[in-house]
């Protein structure tokens, strides 16, 4: 998801920006080609653009070439085809995220997020050219299937996707509430990957930006970011305020698979742990408005509040942008995975005469030191760019050393890298997914939860007991996997410990409610544990390094 303005005045015509007053106007480079392509020459041209001789026979090239297609082509074809194929073309070579919209598929884009159509809760990226599972909304279609972020999509409906821009297939994937998509998606290693099938029911989500607050426990706070919307900030400021009066001392901000979101929220956010004045970003192009340098506008409520923040391969665009100054500034711990490197920013710009759609990358999103950790993509194909998603790039990307507020050493491109890395946990086969579309997952968690004991003993009990999970539930779920998918199904320890946490947390929300779900998600995640772990150290791990 790219970092993005405030949400538009949904009166007039939408215009996702930054730096920017209004938005652009696309129609003289048109009017010449549509000159060329008429096969005239070019009137009103200024004296400027006439000295121009070079671009003006490039474009004579190009006019010349569609016009012996049009006339030599084995089959036939417009001049509409051909000049969209070159113009998604021409944005391809620019960089991943310039896309060109028709005026129809512009509009359902602004009812996609307007919400009046229904989704499936799956947010998707490009990487290594294949559609994949960035996040997965908590609760949604797509949760209940089993899909998991990393997942490969390959079909719509039985229609290959390979080719079509991850826009295009977010406006595929919405539709009526109720009408169903059917789903194929890859899993595991490329070359021998496994398939798996699911079919959708889709449905109007109304998630909160903010999906947990709570105590981790007696005096460190949990607040789960979902997505940078446009009240991100405000309901994390209620969360806080909340947490503080239950005696919050410390705080672990989750923006674990947040795939990011608007430029403001960021800010906003960022505002609530820094000081008035302090830079979050600034971002730069080749025009002088989209040079801007984006600060905080007050005191943080929250600024002398220590902080661990948790993010993965799976935390993108704006959640980068504010790990990566909450890091330059030494203002929270950054622990998990390197973040999947996004940082380009892009603006719409409104295209004569059909009222079409160019969304251009305009510029860059530099941390306060400095850093750009967008993964390499110029001299890169599509597929070469996309393989270093959440990696560290080439060495020319990584060597240049940047210096956070102490003095502690950071280096920019393909992601930020976290200051303490935890483990990734236990990939799901796909035998799983299969299992859990088919309801083999919620069948075994909903029977045993009726066996619990509702009392708070036996749900705090539950709650730290994996021997229980593991021989209630796995042994029982994995032997009709076995029976019914015909599967071998092996599992490791940690497959194991993985299945159990799953199934037991579907047994708690059923047996106590969702406040059970979430407190469950708090005290059974081992990257939980680890922050709370390092709080001790923060103040050691944040210092000037000794030298």
């Amino acid at each position: 998801m790219p970092l993005r303005s405030p949400m538009p005045n949904r009166g007039s015509r939408p215009c996702t920006r930054v730096g920017l007053s209004d938005c652009r106007t696309v129609g003289p480079m048109l009017l010449v080609l549509g000159a060329l392509l008429s096969g005239s020459p070019a009137v009103g041209l200024s004296d400027a653009v006439a000295q121009q001789r070079s671009a003006y026979e490039e474009l004579q090239t190009f006019s010349g070439v569609l016009n012996h297609v049009r006339l030599n082509y084995v089959d036939s074809v417009t001049y509409a085809q051909m000049v969209r194929a070159a113009i998604d073309g021409v944005l391809h070579a620019l960089d991943p995220h310039s896309l060109f919209f028709s005026r129809d598929d512009w509009e359902r884009r602004n009812a996609l997020e307007r919400g009046e159509l229904a989704v499936t809760g799956l947010s998707f990226e490009n990487v290594d050219s294949a559609i994949t599972v960035l996040s997965v909304s908590p609760r949604s279609p797509a949760a209940r299937a089993g899909v998991l972020p990393g997942d490969r999509l390959t079909t719509v409906n039985d229609t290959a996707i390979a080719g079509l821009d991850v826009e295009k297939i977010a406006l595929r994937m919405a539709g009526e509430k109720g009408s169903k998509v059917r789903l194929q998606f890859e899993r595991g290693p490329r070359l021998e990957p496994d398939t798996f099938t699911v079919t959708l029911k889709r449905d109007f989500l109304h998630p909160l930006f903010v999906s947990i607050v709570r105590m981790a426990d007696s005096a460190t706070g949990y607040v789960r970011l979902d997505e940078f919307g446009p009240t991100a900030a405000e309901e994390v400021h209620r969360g806080l305020k909340d947490l503080k009066g239950k005696g919050m001392r410390r705080l672990i901000l989750d923006l674990r698979a947040n795939p990011g979101g608007y430029v403001i929220a960021a800010v906003e956010l960022a505002s609530e742990f820094l000081p008035k004045g302090t830079v979050v970003f600034r971002t730069r192009g080749r025009k002088k408005d989209v040079d801007t340098t984006y600060t905080t506008k007050r005191n943080g409520d929250f600024r002398d509040l220590p902080m661990v923040v948790l993010i993965d391969e799976y935390s993108a665009s704006a959640a980068e942008a504010l790990s990566a100054s909450l890091q330059d500034h030494d203002r929270a711990l950054i622990l998990g995975r390197r973040s999947f490197g996004k940082a380009l920013m892009q603006a719409d710009f409104l295209v004569l005469p059909n009222g079409d759609d160019l969304h251009l990358t305009i510029g860059y999103v530099l941390s306060p030191s400095g850093r750009f950790i967008q993964r390499r993509y110029r001299g890169l194909a599509v597929e070469q760019y996309t393989t270093l998603a959440g990696k560290g790039g080439a060495a020319e990307d990584t060597l240049r050393v940047f210096r956070t507020d102490n003095g502690r050493p950071v280096r920019g491109g393909g992601g930020v890298t976290p200051d303490v890395a935890l483990a990734p946990p236990a990939p799901l086969p796909v035998w799983w997914s299969v299992a859990s579309d088919s309801g083999f997952d919620f069948a075994i968690a909903d029977s045993v939860a009726l066996t619990l004991a509702g009392t708070p003993p036996g749900r705090d009990a539950w709650m730290t007991s994996p021997e229980q999970w593991r021989g209630a539930l796995v042994a029982p779920f994995l032997a009709r996997v076995r029976a019914r998918l015909h599967v071998a199904a092996p599992v490791d320890t940690a497959l194991e410990a993985r299945l159990a946490r799953i199934l037991a947390l579907r047994a708690a929300e059923v047996r106590w409610g969702p406040e059970a779900r979430d407190e469950f998600l708090v005290r059974a995640s081992a990257d939980v544990r680890s922050a709370i772990g390092y709080f001790p150290q923060l103040a050691g791990l944040l210092a000037a390094p000794t030298r």
